[in-house]
């Protein structure tokens, strides 16, 4: 019947008994139950759908195989069979491989979930389990319900795989099987010594009471009866007093015994705690857990980790416990109060030698255990006090304690002109009796107090103080009040100058990012001028940048155009000298600038600060600016409190020597010897400062090809150059063979770079630059022709005896050679035999990093005279301004300076070494030379 309602019409294999079906390829042969042997064919096609092959349970041996094409199906004549199994499905990754199958376990029969039909087939058949694919199936209890209709075969069960949970290990369960036993007798051991306990109180209760009946009946007459009573009473009280007294002892000596037996008994067993509580738990979770032991043990380490105090409270906690058990251990050996017991256990504590005096062997064992117990805990002490006392000396020796400071001047970083900047700072504030210095480095806090000792510079009352650590971290930053301090110096790193500036970057912004704000203003040193925009930018008005290569470069250009300006420049700049004050004087509104052009008699003004344009500072100002309410005046004098405005002095005007004005320019020939990163700048300020026609030697260890790369990428117009010519030698300077190539006697002045190659070590640097200037100077005298030694015999001396200096000498009066020097006792070397001169170039930077800290109005003023265009310090001839052997005072000189728009600062007479900038007196009158020369501040050109 069901095969006419299917589909397709299933095929019959009935198989007669004891017939043979024939093997087939990969096959396997099993006995049937009534002794049939059925062979089937495992390799079923791959094209037909999964199809299930079962056993038949009618004799003869009927074997059902449901397929979808009637076609499909092996014939009966072919004798096919299948395999005796319940379900089989062809395997798509190739053949099962054999093993060994578990017996069949007898389960309860379940009901057949309903059968789904398959697609094109005629037979109501169970799908295969996609989990199931490619893994063998468990083969069906023997005694399974079957139903055959028709020929087709329905089962009443479907295969399911029967998983059982995995056996714990023998070990596992001997061990929970051990503390079970010991949870378990732990508890009944408790339990019985309680009862024990309450049984033996209550048999000495009941004792006590016999006693005192027996002595009540003991008593015989009445007399006796009250008296006795009394006495009775009496004892009677004595003896519940001396009984209650004897329990609470009892109870105060377990007390300790259990107490200090606990720590033990839990620390040993306190693994076990979790399991013992949640054995269930830890069953069904196979996760590690930690044990309690740990997790306690974590717990006190992040305890004394994270609360400084936790030692001492810890030695402090276990200080109580010690005094209060041992006096309840006292108490309950002794005859004493509770009170004299913790006191004794105090003493014992306190001095471990106060047992010496105890009787019995339990007093004795107890003074003893605590006597040693102080001992414990006393060392603990002192080693607690000995390791604080040790970190604190250790954090003011590191430099990690906290500066108090207020108006303080605060150095970020360490480099080679920390040294002079030091010393311009104390010598800064020696007018107000020293101030306070302090340099925060990430360097150790003896080495930098070793290094500026070994200065052997006084300070003048002015204190330096040392801290270690990092400009960058705000904690640091805020360890030496940099919210307070007046003025903040940035320093240049002794690295790239990229990575320099970029770190000075993170200063800034480290700097911007202080809540309490900044009270003061940041002096930054740069290294490179293209970077200065970029630190502008990020910290705004309170930045003020002083680039030293820039600077330097800028001064060596005109150095070697007016020789003898480098120590202008340096007593300028120093503290040490004159140098430039801005300050307010109402009682000057109202006058023009010509006449407080020689109202200070101990200063030179040279400008005025504009109130009503912004704070301008206007240098050189006209005659007939007329001084408004807020304006300050520039001057240059020896400190701030030295100069006051004082009566306008009579002076002779006279008139100026005929042709009297400077000389139009003149092409000019220069050597550069060395490579600086900065080189394309001071180009273009040779460009702006020489005539047409000039020409531009540059001889280095640079290939020429890649001069040009370097140069352009500065940012060097080369096409853009229209007064000078570059001119480019490749070689060595330090090789006399390779200067020997040049025509040194022909340049009119020669410029001895610190090379960039050698510009981090100072040492080599100057080595490099002193050997470079002695070639140089000898190549020259012996190629210059002889010249006669000049009368004045003052210029010789020191070396003058030698004729090789006397030659060299000679030759620096032809040719001038500025040499830039990074050690100022590099300094001595070169000034002695005057055979060139010299830029102190760390010396001069760190001189105006000082000056703009002391007041950062003076970058404004450094800036135009460094510039090459607007004001500029000169050296003048004094046939400028007078006649020879004519007499006048400097305020006379200083009036005829202003009718060529200049300002006439110092002066240095012809026998003089150094130059005078703002003498004293100025109205002293006095003859001059056409040999002497003046210094002025003059418009250019």
């Amino acid at each position: 019947m069901a095969a006419t309602q299917a589909p397709t019409r299933p095929q019959t294999l009935t198989l007669a008994p004891g017939k043979h079906a024939p093997q087939l390829k990969k096959s396997k042969t099993i006995t049937a139950a009534d002794g049939a042997v059925a062979t089937v064919g495992a390799n079923l096609q791959r094209s037909s759908p999964l199809a299930a092959v079962r056993r038949s349970s009618t004799s003869p041996l009927n074997l059902t195989v449901a397929v979808d094409d009637p076609s499909d199906a092996p014939s009966t004549a072919a004798g096919g069979g299948v395999l005796d199994r319940d379900w089989c499905y062809p395997s798509f990754l190739g053949p099962y491989p054999s093993r060994p199958r578990p017996p069949p376990q007898h389960k309860k029969k379940q009901p057949d979930p309903l059968p789904i039909p398959t697609r094109r087939g005629s037979a109501f058949q169970k799908p295969p389990d996609r989990a199931l694919r490619g893994k063998p199936l468990r083969s069906f209890e023997e005694g399974e319900k079957k139903e055959t209709k028709g020929g087709i075969s329905l089962d009443e069960r479907k295969p399911a795989l029967v998983s059982s949970p995995a056996p714990r290990s023998p070990a596992c369960k001997s061990r929970g099987l051990s503390v079970s036993l010991v949870f378990f007798t732990l508890v009944v051991t408790l339990i019985w010594c309680g009862f024990v306990a309450i049984s033996q109180r209550n048999r000495i209760l009941e004792l006590e009471e016999e006693i005192l009946n027996l002595r009540r009946i003991c008593n015989g007459s009445c007399v006796d009866d009250c008296d006795s009573t009394r006495v009775l009473q009496y004892e009677d009280r004595d003896l519940v007093s001396y009984f209650g007294s004897v329990d609470g002892r009892i109870v105060a000596l377990y007390t300790v015994v259990l107490s200090l037996a606990t720590p033990f008994f839990l620390f040993k067993y306190l693994d076990y705690i979790p399991r013992i509580k949640s054995p269930a738990k830890d069953s069904k979770n196979n996760d590690e857990e930690v044990p309690l032991k740990k997790r306690i043990a974590y717990r006190v380490d992040v305890f004394f980790s994270v609360y400084p105090y936790a030692k001492l409270l810890a030695l402090l906690f276990a200080t109580i416990l010690l005094i209060c058990f041992g006096g309840l251990a006292l108490y309950g050996v002794g005859d004493g109060s509770l009170s004299e017991a913790l006191w004794l256990s105090w003493t014992f504590v306190a001095d471990s030698g106060n047992h010496a005096d105890r009787e019995g062997v339990g007093p004795r064992i107890v003074s003893v255990s605590i006597s040693s117990g102080g001992m414990l805990i006393f060392a603990m002490m002192l080693g607690l006090v000995s390791d604080a006392i040790s970190e604190k000396v250790d954090s003011w020796r590191k430099g990690k304690s906290e500066v108090i400071e207020r108006n303080h001047i605060l150095i970020l970083g360490w480099s080679d002109k920390l040294g002079s900047l030091l010393k311009q700072l104390a010598i800064a504030n020696k007018s107000i009796g020293g101030g306070v210095i302090v340099v925060l480095a990430e360097r150790d806090k003896e080495e930098m107090e070793m290094d500026i000792a070994k200065l052997e510079f006084d300070f003048m009352g002015t204190s330096v103080i040392c801290r270690s650590g990092s400009p960058l971290i705000l904690a640091d930053l805020k360890k030496v009040s940099v919210s307070k301090a007046r003025a903040i110096i940035v320093l240049a790193a002794d690295e790239n100058a990229d990575q320099s500036d970029a770190r000075a970057l993170r200063v800034v912004l480290s700097l911007t990012g202080v809540r309490e704000g900044l009270r003061g203003h940041v002096v930054v040193e740069m290294s490179d001028l293209d970077n200065e925009p970029l630190v502008k930018l990020v910290g705004g008005e309170l930045i003020e940048t002083v680039v030293a290569h820039d600077v330097i470069g800028r001064l060596m250009i005109q150095c070697a155009l007016q020789p003898g300006l480098a120590q202008i420049w340096e007593d300028i700049l120093g503290f040490e000298n004159a140098e430039f004050y801005i300050k307010r004087w109402p009682e000057l509104d109202g006058m023009r600038f010509e006449d407080v052009l020689i109202s200070f008699p101990d200063a030179v003004p040279c400008g005025v600060k504009v109130a009503a344009n912004g704070g301008k500072i206007i240098i050189n100002p006209d005659d007939s600016y007329v001084l408004k309410e807020g304006d300050e005046i520039l001057v240059i004098a020896e400190d701030d409190d030295t100069y006051y405005p004082g009566p306008i002095p009579e002076v002779r005007h006279g008139f100026l020597p005929i042709g009297s004005s400077p000389p139009s320019k003149y092409p000019e020939k220069i050597l550069f010897c060395g490579w600086r990163r900065d080189i394309d700048d001071m180009i273009m300020v040779l460009e702006a400062f020489l005539a047409p026609g000039s020409e531009l030697w540059m001889f280095n260890e640079v290939p020429e090809k890649e001069r040009e790369t370097k140069l352009i990428d500065g940012g060097l117009d080369l096409s853009g150059l229209t007064n000078i010519r570059l001119v480019h030698k490749e070689g060595n300077a330090v090789i006399r063979r390779h200067l020997e190539n040049l025509p040194l006697e022909t340049f009119d002045s020669i410029l001895i770079l610190a090379d960039e190659s050698v510009e981090d070590s100072i040492i080599h640097s100057d080595s490099r630059s002193l050997a470079t200037l002695l070639l140089i100077r000898d190549i020259q005298s012996k190629r210059l022709p002889s010249m006669e030694a000049k009368t004045n015999t003052m210029r010789y001396t020191g070396f003058c005896h030698s004729s090789w200096i006397r030659e060299m000498q000679q030759a620096s009066d032809k040719s001038i050679i500025i040499s830039e020097i990074l050690d100022s006792r590099t300094r001595n070397l070169v000034s002695v035999s005057r055979i060139s001169d010299y830029v102190l170039s760390n010396e001069l930077v760190s001189m105006a990093l000082a000056m703009v800290a002391e007041d950062k109005q003076i970058n404004r003023v450094l800036e135009e005279l460094f510039a090459e265009e607007g004001n500029e310090l000169c050296i003048r001839p004094a046939e400028y301004y007078l006649y020879d052997q004519e007499e006048l005072s400097f305020y006379d000189i200083m009036v005829r300076g202003r009718e060529r728009q200049e300002i006439v600062i110092g002066y240095r007479l012809a026998n003089a070494e150094r130059a005078i900038i703002n003498p004293t007196p100025k109205a002293e009158l006095r003859k001059w030379s056409l040999d002497d020369v003046f210094v002025v501040i003059s418009l250019g050109e």
